[in-house]
């Protein structure tokens, strides 16, 4: 790999508008000379400020716009990757503010060292700081942050300040290298539904039995907004699709990925935690919702346990066949047009 090699910064996108347009223009502002932007967006319609900026950049060719009609953050991801150019693949969020140098900082790791698959870059996360008061600091992450049963309790990536492994990386700041997805075949899993919880984690999960490192690197960072409204899923919390969708995806993460062991460890705890609502969660502990919390999380577990023996004749890509299958008629329309 050379110094500067090609890279593709992927933005999926949902009904986002100031936000997706300050990200774009941070994008455009890095001091790293050789990129590509694609904005992958979903959004049935836009701002006419937002929609004849993204127009313009577009015909001025700095991105390339592609407008879907459906709304897939790990399909978006996917329809991204499929287009990439790049001998490295970065995806942001659609409501991030990037520093100069972010592209540059990822970059870096992969050219210093070829065991490095993936970079996870940190996220000063708005709500999480304020939480904190932006004081609190880890070096180093505890061991129980690289057991898959219990990881997800444990990996802290917004007040991390040391360069480490990690099991796996925040969506809104990863790349990867190109090869993950056209030598090994990796791709996101799209019946990761809602708001796509639990899906870089199932990606990466799968990236490390190709024997490539997932790396952390602080200095690889932005700041996430975690805007109210928009982004690939533009669902509220309190929704019953959220709650349905979010134990869903843990339990189709940890059956896909994890031992009996890890699962029964991750399967505890979702329950300690998100359904007894007990710490970190700090949820309601009246009765009611107890009770409504339990029993997302029992269908959750059946509706993953359905979805993984529906694998047997069906992978759950539908974004991706319905892309590829455009792609086949677009070419014989090509070649029928030529003759």
């Amino acid at each position: 790999m050379n110094n500067q090699p090609l890279i593709t910064v992927i933005i999926p996108t949902y009904c986002r508008e100031e936000a997706l347009r300050d990200s774009i223009a941070d994008v455009l502002n890095q001091d790293y000379p050789n990129f590509e932007v694609l904005v992958v967006d979903q959004s049935p319609t836009h701002q006419p400020e937002v929609q004849n900026y993204l127009a313009e950049l577009a015909a001025a060719e700095k991105i390339k716009w592609f407008k879907l009609n459906w709304a897939s953050l790990p399909g978006a991801r996917n329809y991204g990757v499929r287009r990439a150019t790049g001998e490295i693949i970065i995806f942001i969020d659609d409501d991030v503010k990037l520093t100069p140098n972010y592209i540059s900082s990822h970059v870096k790791n992969y050219i210093q060292n070829p065991e490095i698959g993936a970079v996870a870059g940190r996220v000063f996360d708005r709500m999480k700081l304020g939480e904190s008061g932006g004081e609190f600091e880890i070096e180093y992450l505890p061991p129980e942050a690289m057991n898959p049963g219990i990881a997800w309790y444990h990996i802290d990536l917004v007040h991390t300040i040391k360069p480490q492994q990690v099991l796996s990386a925040r969506g809104c700041n990863m790349s990867f290298r190109r090869e993950i997805f056209t030598k090994y075949g990796l791709r996101f899993d799209e019946r990761f539904r809602g708001s796509a919880v639990r899906e870089e984690s199932d990606f990466c999960l799968r990236l490390r039995q190709t024997g490539y490192k997932i790396w952390y690197d602080p200095e690889a960072n932005l700041v996430h907004l975690g805007e109210e409204t928009g982004g690939c899923h533009d669902i509220s919390m309190r929704s019953l699709k959220y709650q349905f969708t979010f134990y869903h995806n843990h339990f189709l993460m940890a059956m896909k990925n994890l031992t009996a062991s890890q699962a029964l460890r991750l399967y505890a705890r979702l329950f300690d935690c998100h359904v007894l609502g007990r710490p970190p969660c700090h949820k309601s502990g009246s009765p009611i919702k107890i009770v409504t919390r339990g029993v997302f999380y029992i269908l959750g577990f059946f509706k993953a346990l359905g979805t993984v023996i529906q694998s047997n004749w069906d992978d759950g890509q539908i974004y991706s066949r319905l892309d590829q299958e455009s792609l086949v008629k677009s070419q014989e329309s090509l070649v029928i047009s030529q003759n």
